[in-house]
């Protein structure tokens, strides 16, 4: 892949830090379940809350290629800092994609400088089909009160601003959507519970929010009926950095698969003079260029003005399911090690099971690209 000059250079630190931070501490941050906003004032030093965002929102304006392969980087190092980054990216788009120029002004240079945000779309009761939200922002003075509760908010417990989604006219489903800035500091009524207990990522924290506050109406995300288009605009980013995600964490899984069949001897040979295992490493590095192969594609046609909702999802539902075959093999490779929690193995494979979830599961994503089909 050709980067420019400064995007090379920028990937290049990203490298080192994740050498030399995120890799170090990740299954400490797994086994203690710190959250991953440890790392937050040297991400911020270094530019990466911004890295999503062009330079007139205060961010490095990488190009959609080299963004994906940040966070590929980030996240063969922690799976759990690369979710807590992609959430916020989220929040930060859909302002990129939704405000108007004053409160992109206002929020997303903050951000981009360190300011968590949290993206507030799911709900216990619409999470696949975001449009039977329950929630409710409805006109009250110069601003509207906003009731209702969110779930699985990544960010929500430290966020500094939140994109919260909500039906300003019940009546006329994905239409009656509108997207509000909510910053909890200064907004009474924001209430978030203690982190979930997940299976993996869990350091990346997710938060039940309970909503019942106003906001000024300057504080709305482009027009009234918008946050349903936005949210999907701002999906079709996300899913491309969930593959992102995947191939990363795949590509760490394959990487220890081949260092430990080249050291592990039976017999008196490396295991990796075996066909069988041999094959098991094959698979596994044709399913990760396969899936990077459909990343990149997807990441070409960011920020061009295109829809990209059916390549983002091929993206997505391919490099989901092919990270988790190629982490399930280098732990067969492994043998009974890959089952103890000394090795990492265990860790790739509970991280990966949600990236089948979130963000649209497989089978949303078969539904879009079946939709395209049939078009």
């Amino acid at each position: 892949m050709d980067w420019t000059e400064d995007e090379s250079a920028i990937l290049d630190q990203i490298e080192r830090f994740a050498a030399d931070v995120l890799a170090p501490r990740a299954a400490e941050l797994d086994e203690t379940q710190t959250f991953a906003i440890c790392h937050l004032p040297m991400m911020s030093e270094l530019g990466l809350m911004g890295l999503n965002l062009p330079e007139d929102d205060g961010g490095l304006g990488l190009s959609g290629p080299a963004l994906y392969r940040a966070v590929e980087i980030i996240a063969g190092a922690c799976g759990s800092t690369a979710s807590m980054l992609t959430a916020h990216y989220l929040a930060t788009d859909s302002l990129h994609l939704g405000a108007d120029a004053e409160l992109r002004a206002r929020i997303l240079p903050r951000a981009a400088a360190g300011a968590l945000g949290a993206f507030a779309l799911t709900e216990p009761e619409a999470g696949s089909n975001p449009a039977d939200m329950r929630t409710t922002a409805r006109r009250e003075g110069a601003g509207y009160r906003i009731r209702g509760s969110k779930a699985f908010i990544s960010n929500a417990g430290a966020a500094e601003f939140m994109v919260v989604f909500a039906k300003t006219d019940p009546d006329a489903g994905a239409r009656g959507v509108s997207a509000f800035l909510v910053e909890p500091g200064v907004t009474p009524g924001v209430s978030v519970a203690a982190a979930e207990r997940t299976m993996g990522l869990r350091g990346g924290h997710v938060f039940g929010v309970t909503f019942d506050c106003l906001v000024p109406e300057e504080n709305r995300i482009g027009a009234e009926g918008s946050g349903f288009r936005t949210a999907m605009r701002v999906l079709d980013n996300g899913r491309i950095e969930v593959a992102a995600q995947a191939t990363g964490i795949a590509a760490a899984a394959l990487d220890a698969s081949i260092r430990y069949a080249q050291e592990r001897r039976v017999g008196g040979h490396p295991i990796a003079d075996f066909q069988g295992l041999q094959w098991m490493l094959a698979d596994s590095a044709n399913d990760l260029a396969a899936a990077r192969a459909l990343g990149y594609a997807a990441a070409r046609l960011r920020g061009t003005g295109t829809r990209y909702a059916t390549e983002s999802a091929h993206a997505k539902l391919f490099a989901s399911e092919a990270a988790w075959r190629i982490a399930d093999r280098a732990l067969q490779v492994h043998g009974g090690y890959g089952y103890c929690r000394d090795f990492p193995l265990e860790r790739y494979l509970r991280d990966l099971r949600i990236f089948r979830i979130y963000e649209g599961s497989s089978e949303i994503q078969r539904t879009i690209i079946a939709r395209g089909l049939l078009a």
